[in-house]
């Protein structure tokens, strides 16, 4: 800076003798060598003027090598260096710090063979009105305190193979994160919502009996007399069977002591309600 000032001064200078000297010369009171000498003094000036702007660009451009910016706005990490550290070569780290954007999370998990296989099949033997688009925002996150996280997440990436080694395939999510609760390296469970049935019948796994492909459930009807219905069973959703025939709604079904009933036998039932649990694993 104090260099290009420097130069500027002079150029002032020459430039107000050289506008003195042109009147000058036109009436000879001054030589024409003195007039061509403050052209030239003139001219060097300007030269110089430029010259010391680019060692002035120069000077900025290594300057600015001192000072290392983000190409990105997020949350950065712990710096691996320090002030006066020579970085870029081992053993200094080459990787200085780590930023991360988290105004949009991508969630990565995996779905075993046999789960591609059931959405797949699920998918394409199923009512298509009673299905979920994948490109609206169904996915979940529940959060490792079991909270349910304020945002739901659309599909963004499914894997082309499945991992020969493992048998998954790679699944991938976006979650908007405006708080920015969500940190890289957090661990979840998803949950997608695949279907929607109303008024539908679901009871515990461990009522129904399955014999060679078949289903049955001891059912009590108004009389307290145990009778054996054959039922068709649906999708499993956690420790629940969904029950698509066989089965009306307020139905009584067996649920303990299966081995002790049997058709045409008269009880004295206890009702309860049994809760479906597990329904946040995928």
């Amino acid at each position: 800076m104090s260099s290009v000032a420097e130069v500027k001064t002079n150029l002032a200078k020459n430039k107000g003798d050289l506008d003195r000297y042109k009147p000058l010369a036109k009436i000879n009171a001054v030589s024409k060598s003195d007039l061509d000498a403050a052209q030239a003094a003139y001219d060097a000036s300007l030269s110089s003027l430029e010259a010391a702007r680019a060692n002035l660009r120069a000077a900025k451009i290594e300057l600015s090598y001192t000072k290392i910016y983000s190409p990105i706005d997020g949350i950065i990490g712990k710096t691996q260096a320090k002030v006066g550290d020579f970085v870029g070569k081992e053993p200094s780290p080459v990787i200085l710090n780590t930023v991360s954007q988290v105004d949009t999370i991508l969630v990565t998990f995996f779905i075993t063979e046999i789960q591609y296989l059931e959405f797949t099949r699920f998918k394409a033997k199923n009512d298509p009105a009673e299905q979920v688009d994948d490109g609206d925002d169904k996915f979940e996150l529940i959060l490792v305190d079991g909270s349910v996280y304020g945002h739901r997440g659309r599909l963004d990436f499914v894997d082309r193979e499945v991992n020969t080694t493992t048998g998954a395939m790679l699944v991938q999510a976006t979650f908007p994160n405006p708080e920015q609760l969500l940190r890289p390296g957090l661990f979840t469970k998803v949950r997608f919502q695949v279907r929607v049935v109303k008024d539908a019948i679901m009871i515990p796994q461990r009522s129904v009996m399955e014999i060679q492909g078949l289903h049955n459930v001891f059912v009590v009807d108004s009389n307290d007399t145990i009778q054996t219905r054959s039922i068709e069973v649906g999708n499993k959703v956690g420790s629940s069977w969904m029950i698509t025939e066989g089965l009306q709604a307020g139905e009584k079904v067996v649920y303990e002591g299966l081995q002790k009933v049997k058709d045409g036998v008269t009880v004295r039932a206890t009702i309860v309600d049994i809760e479906p649990t597990g329904q946040d694993k995928k």
